[in-house]
């Protein structure tokens, strides 16, 4: 078995370590403990139990970075340290798997893509949901013309978080650590909507916090013009009660589509037959729902590719465009003004880089 394209004897397991055991770090350690001799974890940082973690070390964020048998670093933690630690992980020589998003700004989005760049890693962003069966079938359908010119594309995240989630991991509360209902909630959404329809011309947006005592914002909605001239529409929240699974509409000239977790609401493709749905249950109340089969379903690709010298799916470039569109949503909103997202992080290089 290859170890990160640098043992070809077939003997050895990709070596993971997680950086962050909360909910979504044991998503990860679950899936891992799927693949077999393929990749075992050998190193975490958090609070784990034995039957999670089995036989792993419990060590410090960065020792876990610098452990020799570590192959790959997981970064399960909240979401303004991803990059730090990615940029940290790729400065030891590691390849990288983070959770959503790669970064709260373009210009560490960039950082990060550059430092993987010039030590020949790779970095793969989770975004389970497009290996979802029904998303996949969806994709197949728009490039292969199926649905004709697309005209217009929704998405729509309406949950509910109540107070004790917020209180739980103060991060959630705030703009400037990744929480908000766009950031952490909606990106998923936003990311496969980017993914099916292709790139965003331009973004306008309003945000507002409508039922938390929280700094960041808890309901956004944007509307986007793609460039493929389709217009298309974003809605974030967690202030509707009691939440309802996240949904995507496309509708093209020939057929329309719309799609909800783990649901196909209405298929109206000429010539394609309806997909199958996976067993995916919805966050739309409980963050953690979802369970760990779209993580094994990416890991198993990574492992792959890593395997095979191929690339990883979502790599970083791919992950640095939804940073793009994220960050074009939150400034159009916070401005009031048309936001370009090709026109974010042109000046990089005079900003700082992000801090742990």
């Amino acid at each position: 078995m290859v170890t990160c394209g640098s043992d070809t004897s077939g003997s050895v397991p990709l070596g993971v370590g997680i950086v962050g055991m909360g909910g979504i770090g044991r998503m990860h350690a679950r899936a891992l403990a799927e693949l077999g001799d393929r990749a075992r974890l050998v190193a975490f940082s958090g609070g784990a139990t034995a039957d999670v973690v089995g036989g792993a070390v419990r060590l410090a964020p960065h020792d876990v970075i610098a452990r020799p048998d570590v192959d790959v670093v997981a970064i399960c933690t909240p979401s303004g340290t991803h990059a730090a630690l990615a940029l940290a992980a790729l400065e030891a020589g590691r390849h990288v798997v983070v959770e959503k998003p790669l970064a709260l700004d373009v210009g560490d989005a960039l950082r990060v893509a550059d430092a993987a760049r010039e030590r020949g890693l790779t970095v793969s962003m989770i975004s389970q949901r497009r290996l979802e069966a029904e998303h996949v079938a969806l994709k197949r359908a728009l490039d292969d013309g199926a649905l004709g010119e697309l005209r217009f594309a929704m998405t729509h995240v309406h949950w509910f978080r109540d107070g004790d989630y917020y209180r739980a991991a103060g991060w959630r509360s705030t703009a400037a650590q990744g929480g908000g209902s766009l950031m952490n909630q909606g990106v998923h959404n936003v990311d496969l909507l980017r993914w099916m329809c292709g790139p965003v011309e331009s973004v306008t947006a309003q945000s507002g916090t409508l039922a938390h005592a929280i700094e960041a914002e808890d309901t956004t909605v944007a509307t986007l013009r793609f460039a493929s001239g389709a217009l298309g529409v974003v809605t974030t929240t967690t202030a509707t009660p009691p939440g309802f699974p996240a949904t995507i509409a496309l509708f093209g000239s020939r057929g329309s589509v719309e799609l909800g977790q783990g649901e196909v609401r209405r298929w109206d493709v000429p010539g394609v037959p309806e997909p199958g749905t996976g067993a995916i249950a919805s966050g739309a109340a409980d963050p953690l729902a979802i369970g760990h089969a779209g993580h094994l379903a990416q890991w198993t690709r990574i492992v792959d590719a890593l395997e095979t010298s191929s690339p990883v799916p979502v790599g970083v470039d791919d992950a640095l465009e939804t940073v793009r569109l994220l960050c074009a949503i939150q400034t159009a909103a916070a401005t009031g003004a048309v936001v370009r997202p090709a026109d974010l992080g042109r000046t990089r290089q005079s900003q700082p880089g992000p801090q742990l």
